[in-house]
């Protein structure tokens, strides 16, 4: 399976439940995931949003090139007209500018309800992005306890719910957005890689090949050594799968488990702090 599609009823179903709560909202966080920045910033959200004041999360930068960090962070914010925060699941030094970005993009629209003779109230926000980029558990950290359900798996969280993240402001969960059609299939790949579609839309060895050659590309030194092959040596799935010793009956590699392992361990960070994509290769820079 090549071709990847993937648009689940309840990604569905949580695009059109976030449309009809925007009305509620006053701030967008946009969280994307900063080994792919632009593959997973959702380009439409100006008009899906109706240009509502929006923070940008690049998460999981503990796990993508600090070099690259910087250097995206400041071209989505350039392209976007956005603030961007690169934030960690495991660093709790960004909640404070968290807070203090939402709370300062809420104030136009603090002040107009003053003027208007309105009671003053916390300040609403929507927490958007593709899924498994990181939104509950940015929830999570926020609130300082689990409050919103997370897990591993793309799309896990499936309904809506307010969660107080500060006296002053309230947050709205709601599930990732993703396109209802994946019209670029090398973004879509990307995607599949980070797991940020599900398993069951694309095959485990087409994505770990296609990661083996993106990594050759950027980082082929730390690829190979970290599987033990030297610099003159031919490395892909069928290599690798022999150099672990993964074997199948009759001395065939085991291209399955190997391409499963290999996407895993590139998720964790195993492998290194890799970002898959530059804005150089998008022609932004």
């Amino acid at each position: 399976m090549s071709h990847i599609h993937w648009f689940p009823g309840h990604i569905a179903k949580a695009t059109r439940e976030l449309k009809e709560k925007l009305n509620l909202v006053d701030v967008i966080i946009e969280v994307i995931d900063s080994r792919i920045p632009y593959s997973s910033w959702y380009k439409t959200t100006d008009k899906l949003c109706s240009n509502k004041p929006r923070l940008i999360l690049m998460n999981k930068s503990d796990v993508s090139d600090p070099n690259l960090n910087v250097i995206w962070a400041k071209t989505i914010s350039r392209l976007s007209g956005c603030q961007v925060i690169v934030t960690s699941l495991r660093n709790k030094n960004d909640i404070k500018p968290i807070i203090s970005t939402v709370i300062n993009l809420s104030k136009e629209t603090m002040e107009k309800r003053i003027k208007k003779g309105l009671l003053i109230r916390p300040t609403r926000t929507m927490v958007i992005g593709m899924p498994n980029v990181g939104k509950s558990s940015t929830i999570n950290k926020l609130v300082g306890k689990s409050k919103a359900k997370t897990g591993p798996k793309a799309g896990v969280t499936k309904t809506q719910q307010w969660v107080r993240i500060h006296d002053k402001i309230e947050l709205l969960d709601t599930p990732g957005i993703i396109p209802t059609t994946q019209d670029d299939q090398y973004q879509a790949l990307k995607l599949a890689t980070v797991n940020s579609i599900g398993e069951n839309a694309f095959d485990s060895e087409f994505a770990a090949e296609n990661l083996i050659k993106i990594l050759l590309k950027l980082y082929p030194l730390e690829l190979k050594n970290y599987y033990g092959f030297k610099e003159d040596e031919t490395i892909d799935i069928k290599s690798i799968a022999l150099k672990k010793n993964w074997i199948l009956k009759g001395q065939e590699p085991d291209i399955k488990r190997t391409s499963q392992v290999m996407l895993s361990s590139f998720q964790s960070g195993k492998i290194g702090k890799f970002t898959l994509e530059t804005p150089k290769e998008y022609e932004l820079i």
